[in-house]
């Protein structure tokens, strides 16, 4: 290691310029100036030009570590029969292509005897990296093929320095160069070094379209991977030229185009120029757009005895025709087609759609033609490249087993399931012939990737103020497919203490189980004038109900402990001290988003309900809803969504507590301050929230016409809720405190403003400007507000 660290450091100093070092390599003896690593083999002696010569024998010099029955066993030469000069021309290649020998030469003696004179080549005795960052020395010794104890073969040393390049252009450093050199050291031995300069990554400095007329550069930009290079680059990995992914984007395209109507598509060329600096790209898409289609008329043809073409028609949705031809939805028919005839016995048909094109009235029929496919079953399913994760984590992502039948559209699925697993860098799944017709071997090979994660966040919100967060999460916990999460917050006067464990798949079933700790010290005496200290333990579980569908029962463990200020309001007094609350709930969750992070359409509904009561002090029944729906407009240019949510708290022989009611303002009612409206005591000024709350909002998104790399949207919202109903409004006089009866009518709030969302290197962020339209004159009222999130 002493040596390998003293060859490493007298490289890193030879850069262009490096006079002096140059000299001091070629001193030590690593090649004369100007002596490449390529080498040719040596032609055999002229005089065998003159014809045939009959050996004698055969003697072997300059071999030091290869045996002669080696040599002689390449050379193929038999002792005693006449030698050409092209049959020995045929055994010096073979012998130089071995890779052992730097030099071989075959000379003829005068008594009859071939006397073979070789130089072995040196063997290798380290291998070492000089200049990377962007890769480890680990990476590139599994690109590499040579490796120590090695012969040394200039060619192969060239080609492994070519191989590492390709990986470097790949990852977007398209100036980036890669040298090999050698250290002589005794007993011919060498030790391998490649120098390595990264460079920069070579970026995209525009994309731009030519032939489109129904899209703006700007909406197929957002339609495809690749992105132009902009003020946060350094924070993503899709702003340099990648060739693979040019290929993709030129299908991603494609299918923008077709699910839109334009059945006539077509990528003319997708051709990269680099700028004259060799800094940057431009990339330029030539498409034909052709017409937009519409659905015409939709037909069933089964060819399958024993299928109801009536049944499968019933999957085609009604009201397509007249619709704008889409490709992603007759796919999805089917798909459903296709799992409808397995569910009936048939899990051979292959379904086929054809499309009919009247061009003239820009209208495409389908038919659905329902054949008889060949029977294929799956004879094994072998899974390569994951050194650290079980197969059953990856094969439990598989809905096929051995035995099963050949299913091309399972198979997409499992990919998709296991790519969606993000444990990994790569995930191909490619079909083989068994070992009959009638069989096929599944071979998934997967390239394993980092899930272990440390963060560290710090931010600002209007609400608590300055907000530290660190989070150390491991996804993939012994490669097991299981979730660990340590998390420590600090937002303001609150601090939590969090700690997650959740088994996705246990027993491989499609069922989630875990638990959650936590701690958490919150001051809310500006609000409320009481300190609260929680911790608790969250025991849950979640299975689909559907495949849109998903359902969470939970039990929860909770013990509350208040302290209050002494001008705290006698609403708030009555809760002092500590609470056990033991519950028992769940959340059904239905989920028809077509973006579960960023979505422009498709709706969200949930349902959460918590009984109390099984042990502990609190009981009560705790129920809320919420659904949510989102649309586009203008091509996506636009999205608006809309949302109702309410929830309703009941007690059962016992007042309800300060935290367990509901509370509005903030995130969840802008305009208003956290806490800010609701039941409030005028004495004091404390919101003592309420066991009913409503609320409904309305936002939407638009560009702004900047610069699409800097990510920033508009919007406006208009949100509109009420908080009402207390099980007990008049508390008598005190010495600290006067008679006060608090006001629980549900008085509606209104309030409306603008968005500004920007996507910033610590996530999402949310700005909103809110006055209120309707509101009392004891609300808190909050014009400005900004926090983490998403678009909606």
């Amino acid at each position: 290691m002493l040596t390998l660290r003293l060859l490493r450091c007298g490289y890193a100093s030879r850069r262009p310029g490096g006079i002096a070092a140059a000299a001091v390599l070629v001193l030590a003896g690593l090649l004369p100036p100007g002596q490449p690593l390529a080498q040719t083999p040596p032609q055999p002696d002229p005089l065998l030009q003159r014809g045939p010569v009959v050996q004698q024998g055969v003697e072997i010099r300059g071999n030091r570590r290869i045996e002669d029955a080696t040599i002689l066993s390449y050379m193929g030469l038999s002792p005693n029969e006449p030698v050409t000069a092209e049959g020995l021309n045929v055994a010096v290649r073979t012998l130089f292509e071995t890779g052992l020998f730097a030099n071989v030469q075959i000379v003829p003696a005068a008594d009859g005897r071939l006397v073979v004179v070789v130089e072995e080549n040196p063997i290798i005795g380290q291998i070492a990296f000089e200049g990377n960052d962007d890769l480890d020395d680990e990476e590139l010794e599994q690109i590499i093929q040579l490796r120590p104890r090695l012969p040394f073969v200039p060619a192969r040393a060239e080609a492994d320095a070519a191989a590492i390049l390709e990986v470097y252009r790949r990852t977007g450093r398209y100036n980036a160069r890669v040298e090999p050199f050698i250290i002589r050291r005794p007993d011919n031995r060498v030790d391998l070094v490649f120098e390595i300069d990264e460079g920069g990554q070579t970026g995209i400095c525009s994309i731009d379209f030519v032939g489109n007329s129904a899209y703006s550069d700007r909406r197929l930009r957002g339609a495809i991977e690749t992105d132009e290079s902009g003020l946060f680059s350094f924070l993503i990995s899709t702003d340099f030229y990648d060739p693979d992914r040019l290929e993709l984007d030129q299908e991603l395209l494609r299918r923008y185009y077709l699910s839109r109507g334009f059945a006539d598509f077509r990528v003319l060329s997708a051709t990269p120029a680099l700028s004259a600096d060799r800094e940057c790209y431009t990339i330029t898409f030539a498409v034909e757009e052709g017409p937009r289609y519409t659905f015409g008329d939709f037909r069933v043809l089964v060819n399958q005895e024993g299928l109801d073409p009536q049944a499968f028609a019933a999957l085609i949705p009604g009201g397509l025709t007249g619709d704008t031809f889409d490709a992603g939805a007759v796919e999805e028919i089917a798909d459903e087609m296709k799992d409808l005839a397995g569910q009936q016995g048939y899990a051979f048909v292959d379904v086929n759609p054809r499309a009919d094109k009247d061009a003239q009235a820009r209208v495409i029929d389908v038919t659905f033609e329902l054949d008889e496919g060949p029977r294929v079953f799956v004879e094994r399913i072998d899974i390569e490249g994951n050194t650290r994760t079980l197969d059953r984590v990856i094969r439990r992502e598989i809905d096929l087993v051995e035995g099963d039948p050949f299913d091309a559209r399972a198979i997409r699925e499992a990919r998709a399931d296991i790519r969606g697993l993000d444990y990994f860098e790569r995930v191909d799944i490619e079909v083989e012939p068994g070992s009959a017709e009638d069989r096929a071997v599944l071979n998934v090979e997967v390239e394993e990737k980092s899930t272990g994660s440390i963060s560290f966040g710090v931010g600002y919100s209007t609400g608590p103020g300055i907000i530290g967060n660190v989070a150390l999460t491991e996804r993939n916990f012994l490669g097991r497919g299981q979730t660990v999460r340590t998390t420590v917050t600090a937002a303001g006067e609150t601090q939590i203490y969090d700690f997650a464990f959740t088994e996705p798949r246990f027993l491989d079933r499609d069922l989630a189980l875990g638990f959650r700790g936590f701690y958490l010290e919150d001051d809310r005496t500006d609000e409320s004038s009481f300190n609260q200290n929680r911790f608790g333990l969250d025991l849950f579980a979640g299975f689909p109900l559907s495949e849109d569908a998903q359902l969470r029962p939970t039990y929860s463990f909770v013990s509350d402990d208040i302290s209050i200020r002494d001008d705290a309001s006698p609403a708030i007094v009555v809760d002092e001290g500590k609470a056990i609350t033991s519950s028992v709930g769940y959340r059904l969750t239905y989920d028809k988003r077509n973006d579960p992070l960023e979505p422009t359409g498709g709706y969200l509904m949930t349902l959460d309900q918590e009984v109390a009561g099984l042990g502990g002090d609190r009981r009560f029944a705790k129920t809320s809803a919420l659904a949510k729906g989102w649309v586009s407009l203008l091509d996506e240019a636009l999205v608006t969504s809309a949302e109702i949510e309410g929830g309703a708290l009941f007690n059962f022989g016992q007042d309800s507590r300060v935290t367990e009611r509901y509370f509005l303002g903030g995130q969840s009612l802008r305009g208003f301050r956290s806490r800010g409206i609701g039941p409030r005591d005028l004495n004091t000024d404390d919101t003592v929230g309420g066991n009913f709350f409503t609320a409904v909002r309305l936002a939407t998104s638009f560009p702004l016409g900047l610069p699409e790399e800097l990510g920033i949207f508009g919007g406006a919202f208009v949100d509109a809720g009420t908080v009402w109903g207390l099980d007990r409004t008049s508390f008598g006089a005190t010495d600290e405190q006067p008679a006060v009866t608090i006001d629980d009518d549900p008085k509606l709030r209104l309030s409306a403003g603008g968005l500004l969302f920007i996507d910033s290197p610590f996530g999402p962020l949310e700005f909103s400007i809110g006055f209120p339209l309707i509101d009392e004159d004891e609300d808190e009222d909050e014009i400005f507000r900004f926090s983490v999130g998403t678009r909606f």
